[in-house]
């Protein structure tokens, strides 16, 4: 074949020093750091990568790729060379870990075996190297344990029974009082355990313990847990996860020895200092498991000040390179500091903002790039409440503080209650001596997470902070006893399975009952009560200011509120709303005013409707003078009356037995019988796809003119108060021009008669709400008559869907994300390839027509920040979202200019 013809044969295997930070798609996080911590020069055992693509096609076929094996080989022979000694040598092993490691961090979701390669005849070269028989021991039931329940499916706690039942005949409390003899029982017990459950032997040739290590690694991808936290963190599911085989380095060689996790700054709150944990006489799995309690990393000084500088300098150095707080594993083996892993480090909400103006001001960041370092959902976190400072609640006792957050709910003690009660409207505090993977589920559905065992550093509190969950850990001193589902404080104080418990996530402490909770700083700050620059002002609020205040600044997209009332308005222009994008009016018709829509229904000729609109006018135009007056000078868009007419009406069971009921006593009430057949003419088996909307101002004379008049003459008042009255009038529920012409006639006959007789101009604008699939795909001739277009997206997914949210969300809206087939509900996160697309191409289609059309959003999917992007994206002008989550919007409308115009970093 000529030369040029050639295609390169795929590369499948990378050894550590070949890749760098950048080759995440393929190397996976963990490959490509340990890749750029090799080129640095740090002290990195030696090994190499299996690529995303090589899992990938494991995936898809059911075998590995056909040279992924004498890949493979090359490699371990190498490793093997430079090691001066082979996998699984009798007389002195070479030994590797097999970890898994996705694009974005996964913690705990995939698997990990480490000291893969001992065997019979391995274990006594390993104890006769190391001059530890204790050593070798614990190191090859950890294998067994490891291999057992991660390559060959066997239940983990059939292990953990066992491991009890060693330290319970030895009369000790932990793993590490065992001794030789006594693990050299365990292993024997735990291959009896593989082979019982599994109808076959350990395997006792390394080889075949690697590549199987390797497979389970692969499927791993694939589990249940690792598809549930990909689904809650919305990564892509086609990305596969590479694997990284990795020379093993000791941390259970005696007090010399050990492994940690460190942080370059704290995760929790962001202040800078040394952050971690650490375990004398451990591997890394015991740390993150949070099996045993650990010590905080700075004690390492008093024991090993070698390593501890050596890892501070090393941390220094890393913060420096990655310009971010970084996440770092390592292992002291007998007093030599290795490092096993770095990244990003995931963090809290509050510790996000904090560390993202501090690398500001430290010149290693610069404005654009902080902004593209916090997200919409973290603010989001940073407005919920937290709890009264000055409340009585009764202390149960304390843990430490590893992702802040005020949570109270029902005491559980398993994930299958935490989920099952949380699907019946309860709030959980899940409780747990430590968490592990399979307890992902219920961890999602709990408010908070509570542990007795672990660190900040524990599964619990990574997987915690990540999703924005308050937890607490290591609180040593509550017992939790999960058979029995109940804790027990100091001084006997037995919590049992329901009861309510708070627990704080910023201060560790647990208390029993419901605990008051106060607004959080950060909203008392947009509400302005509190003032960024005071000299008192709280830290976090100040990073929080100087973040929005950037962002104000870039971002192109306009922010307004959805609010039907002044006093909505008023705290949507305190959290920066530029307007009111909704005005719902049919929200102005409840309480005593239903009466007067009772009326309209019930008129049978001009005159009582008449009657029944020149009543409820006076009440209209009052509410929107307040309304005007609390956005004066910004636009306030009124959406004309929208549901069906009959929730207006008395419910027809209930009416039904009243009359039927008058009747049997003779008391017959005229306008009951009156209202009842109103009610049955006006029934609708679909009433959301009935008679609502434009139909309505069409169908009902005289109801969309009594509207506009109210608008008109609030408008009118305004002006004569030297206001600056900015109204839009919007037809809801426009299906085709026809509609929008005849009511946009009436309504500017209307406008011009109040302009005469109150002598002003008035600078109303008439627009339609776009809802209806048909009016996306006609936009072009529907904007000949509308001045503005501004999406319902909460309607219109419905109606490209065929389904309603209120019936369909509990029916089979879980069984769908769990399928795969939603990755996220349409109703939380725009349906980019359909709602999104009809979205587009109605704009595209209204501004060919109208080029100064104004295009917004008004559905709530215009303060969730994955849809702010797509509507930037799409050119809207703005969108607008309830008052609570407009802070969220400005943030990510920001974030999504940012990065279309300079890209920006995934920091996930």
């Amino acid at each position: 074949m000529p030369e040029d013809q050639q295609v390169e044969q795929q590369k499948f295997v990378y050894d550590f020093h070949e890749g760098n930070k950048d080759l995440k798609d393929l190397l996976g996080g963990k490959g490509a750091n340990l890749a750029e911590m090799t080129n640095l020069g740090l002290p990195v055992p030696p090994g190499f990568t299996i690529t995303t693509e090589a899992c990938k096609e494991y995936l898809v076929s059911g075998e590995e790729p056909a040279a992924l094996r004498d890949e493979v080989s090359a490699h371990l022979d190498a490793l093997e060379a430079r090691m001066g000694k082979k996998l699984g040598q009798a007389d002195d092993p070479l030994l590797v870990s097999v970890r898994s490691g996705a694009k974005f961090s996964m913690p705990g979701m995939m698997d990990t075996v480490l000291n893969i390669g001992l065997s019979d005849e391995s274990v006594q070269g390993l104890a006769a190297q190391a001059g530890e028989e204790r050593f070798a021991w614990d190191s090859y039931r950890r294998l067994i344990q490891m291999f057992g329940k991660t390559v060959l499916g066997v239940d983990g706690d059939l292990f953990e029974e066992a491991l009890e039942g060693a330290k319970h005949a030895k009369g000790v409390a932990s793993d590490v009082e065992l001794e030789a003899k006594d693990l050299k029982r365990l292993v024997q017990v735990f291959k009896e355990i593989v082979a019982k459950e599994t109808g076959r032997d350990f395997p006792q040739d390394p080889r075949e313990q690697m590549d199987l290590a390797v497979h389970a690694v692969f499927d791993s991808w694939n589990t249940d847990r690792a598809k549930l936290y990909r689904r809650q963190e919305r990564i892509p599911h086609d990305l596969g996860t590479a694997v990284n085989v990795c020379s093993m380095v000791f941390g259970n060689l005696g007090p010399d020895s050990g492994t940690g996790v460190a942080f370059t700054r704290d995760p929790a709150s962001g202040h800078a200092g040394v952050y971690g944990d650490y375990l004398q006489n451990a591997q890394g799995e015991d740390v993150v498991a949070g099996i045993r309690n650990t010590m905080q990393l700075a004690e390492l000084e008093g024991l090993d000040k070698k390593s501890y500088d050596e890892l501070m300098q090393i941390m220094q150095k890393l913060e420096t390179h990655y310009l971010d707080l970084c996440d770092i594993e390592f292992t002291i083996e007998r007093g030599k500091l290795w490092m096993l892993q770095t990244r990003v480090g995931k963090r809290t909400a509050a510790a996000a903002f904090r560390i993202a103006t501090q690398l500001v001001d430290q010149g290693l960041i610069d404005e654009a790039e902080a902004l593209q370092r916090v997200t919409g959902h973290q603010l989001a976190q940073l407005m919920f409440p937290r709890f009264d400072s000055d409340h009585k609640g009764e202390l149960l006792g304390r843990g430490i503080a590893a992702s802040p957050g005020a949570a109270v709910g029902k005491a559980v003690f398993d994930s299958y209650t935490a989920v099952k009660w949380s699907r019946s409207g309860e709030k959980v505090i899940l409780i747990r001596r430590e968490t592990n993977p399979d307890d992902l589920d219920g961890m999602i559905a709990a408010e908070g997470i509570l542990t007795s065992r672990g660190g900040k550093t524990s599964h619990a509190a990574v997987v915690a902070r990540g999703m924005g969950k308050t937890c607490v850990c290591g609180a040593e001193e509550l017992e939790v006893d999960t058979k029995r589902r109940r804790m027990t404080a100091p001084g006997g104080v037995v919590i049992d399975e329901g009861d309510l418990v708070s627990i704080d996530g910023s201060t560790g402490k647990v208390y029993l009952g419901d605990v008051p909770v106060v607004p959080s700083p950060v909203v008392e700050y947009f509400e302005g009560r509190m003032h960024a620059g005071a000299e008192d002002a709280d830290e976090l609020v100040a990073a929080v200011h100087r973040i929005m205040a950037y962002a104000d600044r870039v971002r192109r997209l306009r922010v307004r509120a959805n609010a039907d009332n002044a006093e909505d308005a008023s705290r949507a222009r305190r959290f920066g709303a530029q307007g009111i994008g909704l005005c719902r009016t049919e929200h102005m018709f409840l309480g005593e005013r239903r009466q007067y829509v009772e009326r309209l229904i019930l008129a049978e000729s001009d005159e009582e409707r008449e009657a029944a609109l020149t009543a409820l006018t006076p009440l209209q135009k009052d509410d929107f003078v307040s309304l005007f007056e609390a956005m004066d000078g910004l636009p306030v868009t009124v959406r004309l009356l929208d549901p069906p007419l009959h929730e207006f009406l008395p419910d027809i069971t209930e009416l039904s037995v009243r009359v039927a009921l008058a009747e049997s006593r003779k008391d017959h009430n005229e306008n009951d019988l009156r209202l009842l057949q109103a009610v049955h003419r006006l029934h609708e088996q679909n009433p959301m796809l009935g008679l609502r909307g434009v139909r309505l101002g069409l169908v009902i004379p005289g109801l969309f003119a009594m509207q506009v008049k109210a608008i008109a003459e609030a408008a009118a008042d305004r002006l004569d108060a030297k206001g600056d009255p900015r109204a839009e009038i919007m037809i809801p529920l426009v299906g085709t021009v026809q509609e929008l012409e005849l009511v946009r006639d009436e309504a500017e006959q209307v406008i011009a008669e109040v302009e005469a007789r109150r002598g002003v101009e008035l600078k109303l604008t008439l627009g339609t709400m776009i809802e209806l699939p048909r009016a996306a795909l006609t936009a072009g001739q529907i904007a000949e008559s509308a001045d503005f277009f501004s999406f319902g997206t909460n309607d219109l997914t419905q109606t490209v869907w065929g389904f309603s949210r209120d019936d369909v969300e509990a029916s089979f809206f879980t069984a769908y994300l769990e399928k795969g087939i939603f990755g996220v509900s349409p109703f939380e996160t725009i349906d980019r390839d359909g709602v999104g697309a009809l979205v587009r191409s109605a704009a595209e289609a209204g501004r060919a027509t109208r080029p100064d059309l104004k295009l917004g959003v008004c559905g709530e999917h215009g303060g969730d920040p994955e849809s702010v992007h797509f509507f930037h994206e799409v050119g809207l002008d703005y969108v607008s979202c309830s008052p609570f989550r407009i802070p969220v919007a400005r943030l990510e409308a920001a974030r999504a200019a940012a990065a279309t115009e300079g890209g920006g970093s995934d920091h996930r």
